[in-house]
């Protein structure tokens, strides 16, 4: 590192997201007063979360000192690592940096979302970035997408480092490489603080090479009688590319099933990430002109995740194509934490439709990211002096640290942080620093963050006891009631067989309204308040359940 950088007095490091959690990813590094941020991803929504398509990091720290940040990174294409950018680029107004297919991702992802003007900035992974106080280098890794890279930091306390997602590959598939060479030369010049992947902390042994993979899949596909059913992550350019060549091996055409998948083909292919042999896509309208055993119908889910579209397609509800008896499935991605439940009723529910389904006893797919012995190498490569685990719930950034702990890295020299934690260095000696404001911010169709824990709870209140609505019509100048009470139950009831349940609960609303407007209570809020109390007590001691009471008073 040649150029001259300004000697940096106090370093700050904490995450927005990705810790304690899988996605969601976004680490700051502050050099002084300039900001540096690290990836804008996205996390599919937790089963609480009813009704939500996304969530996003609450970026209120960064819109409110936007004039220090410096540059956004985006280590690789993957969602959990830059879908997010469309929305933050919304409300910030700063230079991104990002590998030439990382940048046609995030460039489709703005166009959706009708951001223009960003300033978007390709950069080579043997080049080097000089700023005020640092000097950003890059470092290839393979990973399941290509164009994937690491970040260096340089400062003069020494480089904060961020893995991002890797894997160590010794046999890799295609052009993947990992810059081994630049990594252990990093680890020479004195890196500081690693931040590194924590999602495989768990998994001994090492995560298995893709190339290996494109053998299985090849054999199945040759051996395969009838149709053969591929379902993969949208963005996992490696998997596509070796179904693609096996069909084409084997005389098959290949159908795309799922908007997500066509857009990351499209984008990779015109970018010369992917290679589509001569003939071998066919539009899924054509399916019935082919035979069963001419097809390979590649498909994947709304979101670009994989067992989503196979549901359907085993519960004979998609529009396009479903599974039958004799078709060959081949589940090639694994399943992410917390959505083990839906994987297992996925694979239950092919097996009903009668197809043959290969996931487990085949080696069909393998990690993006390494395992344990591939984590502690990375580890012995950068030697840091201080570790932080990222990219991952609690335990395996835990486990992450038990790694670390085997390789010599003291727990002194460990921070377990959650989102928000700032760990500050001075002098080249870390302590924990306070926290920054976080959170979550969730999309919901269109809305961006309209949706908060009281319209969640709200949610949950519905899906467990339903509602309860009573409606009712006053006279304001009789002080009567005009009509009504009229009970309308949706998910608490079958209202035809609890008429008796219902007319008591009429009779009593009617009897709290009477009592009220013979005392002249005629404010709307303390007559719902009143129904809504005595109603919820009422069918709590009948039914044992809270539904939510909503009381509709109109007046005439």
């Amino acid at each position: 590192m040649k150029s001259k950088i300004k000697p940096v007095e106090k370093i700050r490091i904490f995450a927005l997201g990705g810790v304690g959690e899988i996605g969601k990813n976004m680490y700051v590094v502050e050099l002084d007063e300039d900001i540096f941020v690290i990836d804008a991803g996205v996390m599919f929504p937790e089963d609480e979360m009813l009704g939500i398509d996304k969530v996003i990091p609450d970026i209120t720290y960064l819109t409110e000192r936007q004039h220090r940040i410096q540059a956004i990174f985006l280590t690789h294409g993957h969602e959990e690592h830059m879908g997010a950018i469309a929305y933050v680029l919304k409300q910030l107004s700063v230079p991104v940096y990002g590998t030439k297919l990382t940048l046609g991702l995030a460039e489709a992802l703005l166009k959706e979302q009708g951001v223009s003007g960003a300033k978007l900035n390709e950069i080579d992974p043997d080049a080097e970035l000089v700023f005020d106080k640092a000097k950003v280098a890059f470092f290839r890794t393979i990973h399941s997408i290509p164009d994937s890279v690491g970040i260096s930091l340089h400062t003069s306390q020494g480089a904060i480092v961020y893995t991002s997602d890797f894997k160590f590959d010794q046999t890799p598939y295609g052009n993947n490489r990992t810059d081994l060479g630049k990594m252990a030369q990093i680890g020479e010049e004195g890196v500081l603080c690693l931040l590194s992947d924590s999602t495989n902390a768990e998994r001994p042994g090492y995560s298995g090479s893709d190339t290996a993979v494109a053998y299985e899949i090849a054999d199945v596909i040759g051996h395969a009688k009838g149709r053969v059913f591929v379902a993969c992550y949208a963005s996992n350019i490696t998997r596509i590319q070796q179904v693609l060549y096996a069909a084409h091996q084997y005389g098959r055409k290949v159908a795309v099933i799922g908007k997500t998948l066509h857009k990351v083909m499209d984008i990779a292919v015109r970018l010369g990430y992917l290679h589509l042999p001569d003939k071998v896509t066919i539009s899924a309208h054509d399916i019935d002109r082919y035979s069963d055993r001419e097809l390979v119908i590649l498909t994947t889910g709304g979101h670009g995740e994989p067992m989503s579209a196979l549901w359907r397609m085993a519960r004979q509800a998609n529009k396009q194509v479903n599974i039958k008896e004799g078709d060959t499935v081949i589940v090639a991605a694994s399943v992410m934490p917390g959505y083990e439940l839906g994987f297992a009723k996925t694979i239950d529910a092919l097996y009903r439709a009668g197809a043959n389904v290969i996931y487990r006893d085949r080696q069909v797919h393998v990690s993006g990211h390494g395992c344990q012995e591939e984590l502690k190498l990375m580890l012995n490569l950068m030697k840091p002096k201080y570790f932080i685990p990222v990219h991952g719930e609690y335990r395996m950034q835990k486990a992450h640290a038990r790694l670390a702990k085997a390789v010599g890295i003291t727990e002194d020299r460990m921070f377990l942080i959650d989102k928000g934690e700032v760990i500050e260095f001075r002098g080249g000696v870390a302590r924990p620093g306070g926290k920054v404001p976080y959170g979550n911010i969730l999309i919901d169709g269109l809305g961006i963050g309209d949706v908060g824990n009281i319209v969640l709870r709200d949610r949950r209140l519905l899906s467990q006891d339903g509602i309860l609505i009573a409606v009712v019509t006053l006279n304001r100048a009789t002080k009567t009631i005009a009509a009504g009470p009229e009970i309308i139950s949706r998910g608490f009831v079958y209202m035809r067989e609890a008429e008796t349940l219902l007319e008591e609960a009429e009779n009593m609303v009617a009897a709290i309204i009477e009592r009220c407007l013979e005392s002249y209570m005629l404010e709307w809020s303390s007559l719902k308040a009143n129904i809504r109390e005595a109603l919820s007590q009422f069918l709590f001691e009948k039914t044992k359940r809270r539904p939510m009471i909503l009381p509709i008073i109109m007046e005439v």
